[in-house]
């Protein structure tokens, strides 16, 4: 609550760091919801209350996907620390605790997620590592891997590689436990990012066959939690990154057609970018005119979307147009982004 209402005053800056990650690795109060259950508090909670804020998270992650992090995060703050905390300090059983820290751990990691999709890492790294602690506190085997996840998935980004294997590698030993197709092919994805990031192609490999297998088992519908939406568009647009990590255009132009053109990708956001770095591989293949069509459809498709990674993909693409051999196409496609940005 303290680093929620900091984020509400917008009175403190947090820069991302390796350490900060690698504390989510230490052990959790076990004894949480204990101590707070059947205790004297101002308002009774019961399930109606887990599942009201399960419904927020689930509209504000909606808005969030389809139009990026920046959009209405100030909003899933302060339900946080105004609607949420009332609750947490009321009175419950043991097992609505259980549920109302699951329930809330699901919420944080929204927020944690918005805030790194509008480029605040620390303060992303932040909500993920409190997320961590109130899944594991909850005994929620999935959301606890699922915070881990996001903690490797930043640190990837961030460059701390040998961080990212360590949590890749403990969220996926706790994903073995589930019997949740998605959630492991969601896991072993991350790992084999992060071991493909640390140049071992053999671990990267193995785990890209694993979460293919995984997702070969999972049903197409979303199920309700976090990793049940791992969807096999999600996955095929993963899995082609990775591929041209490791070197294999080729693989990795099919899995991005894969992701767009078979499984589908409904949300602006995640459609483009995907478009965003399916140019890429095309231009790397030397398919110039393919690249530059393919990035032309990336703005249509990122207009009214607020995310750092949109952002991160037009200036990625605008510094990759000067290389471009003299195209009146390039040249368009430079105004246009000029006057996006």
């Amino acid at each position: 609550m303290s680093l929620g209402g900091s984020d509400v005053d917008r009175r403190q800056f947090l820069a991302a760091s390796a350490a900060v990650g690698l504390a989510a690795l230490d052990l959790p109060d076990a004894e949480a919801v204990t101590r707070r259950a059947n205790r004297s508090g101002p308002v009774a909670v019961g399930m109606g209350e887990v599942s009201a804020v399960r419904t927020m998270t689930g509209t504000l992650g909606d808005a969030a996907s389809e139009l990026g992090g920046g959009h209405a995060r100030h909003l899933a703050v302060r339900y946080l620390t105004v609607d949420v905390k009332r609750w947490l300090d009321g009175r419950y059983t043991e097992k609505i605790g259980r549920e109302l820290f699951a329930a809330t751990s699901e919420l944080i990691h929204l927020i944690g997620w918005m805030a790194r999709d509008e480029g605040n890492q620390g303060l992303s790294q932040k909500y993920h590592l409190h997320s961590y602690r109130l899944a594991a506190e909850a005994g929620e085997n999935e959301l606890a891997a699922t915070a881990l996840r996001g903690l490797a998935d930043q640190a990837i980004d961030l460059g701390h590689i040998p961080t990212a294997v360590r949590l890749a590698e403990a969220c996926e030993q706790r994903g073995r436990k589930l019997a949740n197709p998605k959630a492991l092919a969601y896991y072993r994805n991350t790992y084999a990012r992060a071991t493909a990031a640390d140049g071992d192609r053999t671990a990267a490999s193995r785990m890209l066959s694993a979460a293919q297998s995984a997702i070969e088992n999972a049903p197409a519908a979303p199920g309700q939690s976090w990793a049940s939406h791992y969807s096999h568009g999600r996955w095929a647009h993963e899995s082609g990154m990775i591929h041209a990590k490791l070197g294999d255009l080729t693989a990795a132009e099919e899995h991005l057609h894969l992701a767009l053109d078979i499984h589908g990708l409904d949300r602006k956001r995640t459609r483009a970018i995907v478009l965003a770095d399916l140019g890429h591989v095309q231009l790397k293949r030397g398919n110039t005119a393919q690249a530059l069509a393919t990035w032309n459809d990336f703005l249509d498709c990122a207009d009214g979307v607020q995310s750092v990674r949109i952002n991160d993909g037009l200036t990625n693409i605008a510094a990759r147009l000067p290389s471009v051999p003299d195209s009146s196409a390039a040249a368009e496609l430079g105004e246009r982004i000029s006057a996006r940005r």
